[in-house]
């Protein structure tokens, strides 16, 4: 099976030594997204800004590879601060409709560059 690197210029640059996502047959995998505004490579201001922007930044890599946020199977939520998760489902509802993907939120110590929440996910495309 082959591997293809899924890149776009609307989400933002890779910080590290990943790639946005990897396309392996018709699954896609979506790298974290933290809040940083592609434009300027710097984090928007506010938990639910953040939220927002992580979404925005997961449909964009989403789109690249060929799909959309309804293709996602697997949703992944990393917050540093558990007391937003209801902020989170308020957030994702406006970005998802029944049936939801999968889900897990994860409360952690620390987010790069001071985040407040970071996701990941996996496509499953037609």
């Amino acid at each position: 099976m082959s591997k293809t690197v899924i890149s776009t210029d609307k989400a933002p640059a890779a910080i590290g030594t990943y790639s946005q996502a990897i396309k392996a047959g018709n699954t896609v995998y979506l790298s974290g997204q933290i809040p940083l505004d592609p434009k300027t490579m710097e984090l928007v201001e506010g938990f639910e800004a953040q939220t927002v922007q992580v979404f925005e930044n997961l449909k964009a890599v989403a789109e690249a590879a060929g799909g959309s946020l309804k293709d996602i199977v697997k949703l992944n939520i990393f917050l540093t601060d558990l007391a937003n998760f209801a902020t989170v489902n308020e957030v994702m509802s406006r970005y998802f409709q029944q049936p939801y993907p999968a889900r897990a939120a994860i409360g952690i110590a620390a987010l790069p560059k001071a985040a407040q929440v970071e996701m990941d996910a996996i496509l499953v495309l037609e």
